[in-house]
């Protein structure tokens, strides 16, 4: 079922709200939307889980608003959700940028009705390079390859920038999909997301985090470096990191029978490994 929640500053956020049981929460990359996670959808409700997919502003069907879309904000439009769903021990999956999102959602709001976490191939804890961070691509990177080429041809920039998201370039069917779900963005909320994925900095938000933790990364990540992953495993207390070897960024669609199995794993954690019908129920 799908609607919208209005924020404090009157944008409207579009919610899916899938199935029944404990709550997981999904926040999706730059510049995608939440139906990026259709193949989860599919399977964690017949586990007796609530699958929650937000598309952030200017992404999807949200509303698209000239300003606001520093992380603050898009957080605030977390805790919203959140507030208006009456949402309490959630797991709170964050991939890419959503991740960045998830935590300074933890770190603003002091994780208000998360129990549990998943940091997925995430833009954490700084995603452009620093004087005293050496990670990862440079601002004048990203404004060459991202911001400048939306300005010019979003078209264009998304296609280029798909040929980086996966490393198995067989399912051409399935990232021709991910790239229509890209265009579903308004220009300028695909642009100023991207200034904030090239300017905010996250490194004080991580030691903020203290529920269980998992991050998920792709040893092949072009666009995440898997460095990312370690430095952001490091700063999370009792976090713990769980490798896919033969995936690029978005390892869901790499190694989905592998992605989809780690995630219920994990979410079974929540119920203490009882929960409905178990891991091995499903032909993942």
């Amino acid at each position: 079922m799908g609607r919208y929640i209005q924020v404090e500053d009157h944008v409207k956020i579009y919610v899916e709200d899938i199935g029944e049981g404990i709550p997981v929460i999904f926040l999706h990359g730059w510049p995608a939307n939440s139906q990026m996670f259709e193949y989860q959808y599919s399977i964690l409700p017949k586990e007796g889980y609530r699958c929650i997919g937000m598309d952030f502003r200017g992404f999807g069907k949200s509303d698209a608003p000239w300003e606001s879309y520093s992380f603050d904000r898009m957080a605030d439009d977390l805790k919203a959700v959140i507030d208006e769903l009456q949402i309490e021990n959630a797991a709170l999956i964050g991939f890419s940028m959503g991740g960045a999102v998830a935590t300074r959602y933890m770190a603003r709001h002091q994780g208000k009705g998360i129990s549990h976490l998943a940091l997925m191939g995430s833009a954490t804890p700084v995603f452009t390079q620093r004087p005293d961070f050496e990670y990862n691509m440079t601002k004048e990177d990203l404004n060459a390859q991202l911001i400048i080429p939306t300005y010019e041809d979003r078209p264009k920039m998304l296609s280029q920038f798909g040929l980086k998201f996966t490393h198995h370039k067989s399912r051409a069917a399935l990232m021709v999909w991910l790239e229509l779900l890209c265009f579903q963005a308004s220009n300028h909320g695909t642009i100023k997301a991207a200034e904030s994925l090239r300017d905010e900095d996250l490194r004080a938000d991580l030691p903020h985090i203290n529920v269980p933790t998992v991050i998920f990364q792709g040893q092949k990540d072009k666009i995440c470096d898997p460095k990312l992953a370690e430095l952001t495993q490091q700063s999370i207390p009792n976090s713990r990191l769980v490798a896919f070897e033969d995936s690029g960024h978005a390892m869901m669609f790499d190694e989905q029978e592998k992605f989809n199995s780690e995630l219920l794993l994990f979410l079974n954690q929540m119920s203490g490994g009882n929960n409905n019908s178990g891991v091995a129920s499903h032909n993942l």
